[in-house]
């Protein structure tokens, strides 16, 4: 049976992260594509992404062997240039509301890239990224939004520092580079679910 995070309803606990990090209803998909926080790195925002493997095509085991190094060059014409990239997110939400963890919270997933937070550089070492199964112009699912607001919330919960001014998009931190979670992710709705 796979794990998912309980409904909206649920009310969060510190315990639902583990010391390391772990969500503790979350699939554990270990990913090498991550390394230890520069020391005492306050851990204050939080990035939202979204990804589907192929651009535009949703389920299956492509985005996890993109995470786990395993993505087949031959298997997509769009697969061989990204095949020997090394990137990883802490979470994935999938269509269906199931919750990934790829790299434990208090380490450093590699989801961020070249970016810049309020003139503060390099935001892989201070940040939590969250993966979206979908694309900039498709409508994310009721089950994802669920999910997203209970993780956000045991996020904040564990890293007190991460208010809502500090949960951005990808292309907040990358303009011109990126454009995620694009003008489909329902912004307004979400905020106001998380406050």
């Amino acid at each position: 049976m796979t794990a998912i995070l309980d409904r909206a309803d649920h009310a969060p606990t510190v315990s639902d992260l583990d010391a390391a990090g772990w969500l503790a209803a979350a699939v554990r998909r270990p990913s090498p594509n991550q390394d230890a926080r520069p020391p005492n790195t306050l851990i204050d925002l939080l990035v939202i992404h979204n990804i589907s493997l192929p651009p535009g095509e949703f389920g299956g085991a492509w985005i996890d062997d993109l995470f786990l190094n395993q993505l087949d060059p031959n298997a997509h014409p769009y697969f061989a240039p990204i095949a020997g990239v090394r990137v990883s997110a802490h979470l994935l939400i999938r269509r269906d509301g199931q919750v990934l963890q790829y790299v434990p919270c208090e380490r450093r997933a590699w989801h961020a890239g070249v970016s810049s937070f309020q003139g503060r550089e390099r935001c892989n070492d201070y940040s939590i990224g969250i993966e979206l199964e979908g694309t900039d112009d498709s409508l994310f699912t009721e089950a994802q939004y669920q999910q997203l607001v209970i993780c956000t919330r045991q996020l904040q919960r564990r890293y007190p520092q991460i208010s809502a001014a500090r949960i951005v998009g990808h292309a907040d931190i990358a303009p011109g580079r990126k454009t995620d979670p694009g003008p489909a992710f329902d912004w307004e709705r979400y905020r106001r679910e998380i406050s």
